[in-house]
C-alpha cells in the first residue's frame, strides 16, 4: 500500500509547535551538579520534521515568538540551520514577568543513573498559538502541504492551542493534506480538561491517516480498551499492542497506519530498540535490537520523522518502519534531541548494523 499524497505542494511536512530551549549538563552529569550546559533549540514536533528537512524535503513550523528575545533569535537561527521554514506572530514580552520560550532542563544520565527531565514552562509563549494569527486557506490551499504532523503535546497545551490543532486538522482535511497524529498523552496537561480534550483528540484522530502512540496513549486519549501499562515483557507487549490496534481500527477507520516504538532499558547507554506498525491489514514488526545510546531524548520523535519521510518518498511499507527505526536509533547517538542524517545511506547503514568507518 502507498498513501496517496497531494502533488505540487510547497511543503512536504508542516507542524504546529511551541519552540523552546533544552539545557543539558556536559559529560552526562545531573542537572543539579552541572556547571557547563549545552543549549539547543527544541520541540518534539520540530524534531520530527528534522529527518525530512536534513534529507532535502521542504518543511515548515507554525509557532509563535517573543518579540525582541535573544532566545527567539537563537531558535530562528537554529531552525534556519536545520532547513526548516517558520511562520508565526511576534508577541510582546510584557515585562520581565511576561512571556518567554519554554525551558527543558534535561540531563542525559549515565550508566545506572537514569536521565531526569524537568520542564519549566511558566509564561510559555507557545500557549498563545491562535488560529486567528494564521491564514489557513493560504497555507493549505495555495501553498499546499502533503502531510501535517500534530502532537498531543501541542493539542493539550492550552485551550487556544487545542482549538488551533483542531482547526488545522479540519483545514488539512478539506484540502487533501494527510494528517499524522502522535497522541503523546501528558497527565499534567490533561488535569481538569479530560472530557474537553478527549472530544478534541477524538475528532483529530477521526480525521487522521496516521496514528502514533503506545497503549497508554490510546487508552487515555481515545478511550480505546487496552492492557494495563507496565510489567509486561516486550513479546507480550507486541501482542497487546496488536489487539488494541485492532480495536482502534474499528473506532478510527480513516487511519491506515498505526505505530509505536518498543524500548527496553538495559542501562542508560544500552537499550533494546524496536517498533511495531500496522498498515491496513498488514503488520510490520522490528524485534528489539541492542543499540548504544548517547542521549535517549528524541528517539521516539526520530522514529516518527523517519517513518513519515519514507511515506513521503513513496517507498514500500516495509521500509517505513525500517527507516523510522534507524532514524530513531540515529537520534540517540547525538547531543541534540533530533536526528541530523547526513544522507539516506547513513540511515540504511544503521538499519543494517554496519558501523564500519566510511571513507
Amino acid at each position: 500500500m502507498t498513501i496517496e499524497l497531494r502533488g505540487n505542494c510547497a511543503y512536504a511536512l508542516l507542524t504546529p509547535t511551541s519552540m523552546g530551549v533544552r539545557l543539558t549538563p556536559a559529560d552526562g552529569q545531573p542537572m543539579h551538579c552541572g556547571t557547563n550546559l549545552f543549549m539547543q533549540a527544541t520541540s518534539a514536533e520540530s524534531n520530527v520534521l528534522s529527518v525530512s528537512s536534513y534529507l532535502g524535503l521542504p518543511a515548515k513550523v507554525l509557532t509563535t515568538f517573543v518579540k525582541g528575545s535573544p532566545i527567539a533569535r537563537f531558535i530562528k537561527d537554529n531552525l534556519a540551520s536545520r532547513h526548516i521554514a517558520f511562520e508565526g506572530p511576534e508577541v510582546e514580552q510584557g515585562g520581565p514577568w511576561g512571556y518567554r520560550h519554554q525551558f527543558n532542563l534535561a540531563d542525559s544520565g549515565c550508566g545506572s543513573r537514569g536521565p531526569r527531565v524537568h520542564n519549566d514552562r511558566a509564561g510559555e509563549v507557545g500557549r498563545t498559538l491562535n488560529v486567528k494569527d494564521f491564514d489557513l486557506d493560504r497555507i493549505f490551499a495555495q501553498e499546499g502541504v502533503q502531510i501535517m504532523h500534530l502532537s498531543g503535546l501541542i493539542a493539550a497545551l492550552s485551550p487556544e492551542t487545542s482549538n488551533f490543532c483542531l482547526e488545522l486538522a479540519r483545514a488539512a482535511k478539506r484540502h487533501g493534506t494527510r494528517i499524522s497524529f502522535d497522541l503523546n498523552h501528558r497527565a499534567t496537561f490533561w488535569k481538569g480538561r479530560e472530557k474537553e480534550l478527549h472530544e478534541i483528540f477524538t475528532e483529530i484522530a477521526t480525521a487522521s491517516d496516521i496514528l502514533v502512540g503506545n497503549e497508554e496513549d490510546f487508552q487515555l486519549c481515545l478511550h480505546v480498551e487496552g492492557p494495563e501499562a507496565g510489567g509486561v515483557d516486550l513479546v507480550a507487549k507486541i501482542d497487546n499492542f496488536k489487539a488494541m490496534i485492532n480495536r482502534a481500527k474499528q473506532a478510527f477507520p480513516n487511519a491506515k497506519v498505526f505505530a509505536t516504538t518498543l524500548r527496553e532499558v538495559i542501562s542508560v547507554n544500552c537499550h533494546r530498540w524496536g517498533a511495531i506498525m500496522s498498515e491496513v491489514d498488514n503488520w510490520h514488526v522490528v524485534e528489539p535490537r541492542e543499540i548504544t545510546v548517547l542521549d535517549r531524548i528524541g528517539g521516539g520523535d526520530g522514529f516518527v520523522g523517519g517513518m513519515l519521510y519514507a511515506i513521503l518518498r513513496g517507498w514500500e511499507p516495509e521500509k517505513w518502519i525500517q527507516f523510522g527505526w534507524a532514524t530513531g536509533a540515529l537520534a540517540t547517538t547525538m547531543l541534540t534531541d533530533y536526528a541530523q542524517p547526513a544522507d539516506e545511506a547513513q540511515v540504511w547503514s544503521i538499519w543494517k548494523g554496519n558501523a564500519r568507518v566510511q571513507r
